[in-house]
């Protein structure tokens, strides 16, 4: 079990094709925040840039997943914002509305224009990325909205308050792996088939990584998508949640990670929770 340090494009490469039984991720969302890496994801001027270099990253994950695995692809939405002359989104900004994020710094209010964005607009991330891989051969089995009991407290006044990301089941093939034993729901007369919408409270982490999704949005992804002892990759293995959930359930997992910091933040985490001490290369 290993994380690989670098490009995920280029981490990916050195994985054997068909190896992968099941992806689960969550990718830097476009215009949240700045990791503070070169050639980081999400810092795109706009958002068909951001979509295009996702896709990149899934044509290598194509490769090495196998025919009957699936990707679980959580992804949250933005808002344009053109309140001055460079363009940043207000996720970007501090209270006072000052900038924190300098790779954002370079957009350009005409390319937002370009793409149909007005200021305010909610961007709609999650689906052009769905369906931007739609057309490059995905198959689009299901939108599982993650609805967040505890959200992110806004202030905006004049729409409601975000409480929900999406997950996508991507597959390559309209015929594959799933285990829908295994992910049950309690029923008042007993089971019942999983449902689309997951309650799940977001839960604090105390290491350096802004991104955490909760162990239990994870476990639902891995049980359903893989056996005991197949293969687990995380391209945007950030904190190594979904490191943690695999082992844990008896899978092996396989992690890529850009940021140096993350990846050994990764390797001490699953470590600790664990047991397993991961290589980092």
């Amino acid at each position: 079990m290993t994380i690989y340090v670098g490009d995920n494009r280029q981490s990916l490469r050195r994985l054997p094709e068909k190896s992968v039984q099941v992806v689960v991720t969550s990718p830097p969302y476009w215009g949240l925040r700045d990791y503070g890496a070169d050639g980081q994801i999400g810092l795109e001027q706009s958002p068909d840039a951001y979509v295009e270099e996702l896709c990149q990253v899934f044509d290598e994950v194509w490769r090495v997943l196998k025919d009957d695995g699936t990707v679980w692809l959580n992804l949250g939405d933005s808002y344009a914002s053109m309140r001055d002359s460079k363009v940043t989104p207000d996720s970007l900004r501090n209270g006072d509305g000052t900038k924190v994020a300098q790779g954002a710094a370079n957009r350009n209010p005409k390319v937002l224009k370009e793409a149909g964005l007005k200021h305010k607009d909610l961007v709609g991330i999650p689906w052009r990325v769905a369906f931007a891989l739609q057309a490059r051969g995905w198959y689009l089995r299901s939108d599982i909205i993650w609805s967040k009991p505890n959200p992110m407290p806004e202030s905006v006044r004049d729409r409601p308050t975000k409480s929900h990301e999406h997950i996508f089941l991507l597959t390559k093939n309209y015929k594959y792996y799933y285990d829908s034993e295994a992910i049950k729901e309690e029923a008042v007369d007993g089971l019942k088939n999983k449902r689309d919408v997951w309650p799940i409270q977001t839960k604090p982490f105390k290491g350096a990584h802004f991104a955490v999704y909760p162990p239990e949005l994870v476990e639902p992804c891995v049980l359903a998508g893989s056996r005991i002892g197949d293969i687990v990759l995380d391209p945007f293995s950030g904190s190594g949640t979904t490191g943690v959930v695999a082992i844990n359930n008896g899978r092996t997992y396989i992690g890529l990670e850009l940021n140096p910091d993350y990846a050994q933040l990764s390797v001490d985490r699953i470590r600790d929770s664990t047991g397993v001490e991961l290589k980092l290369e």
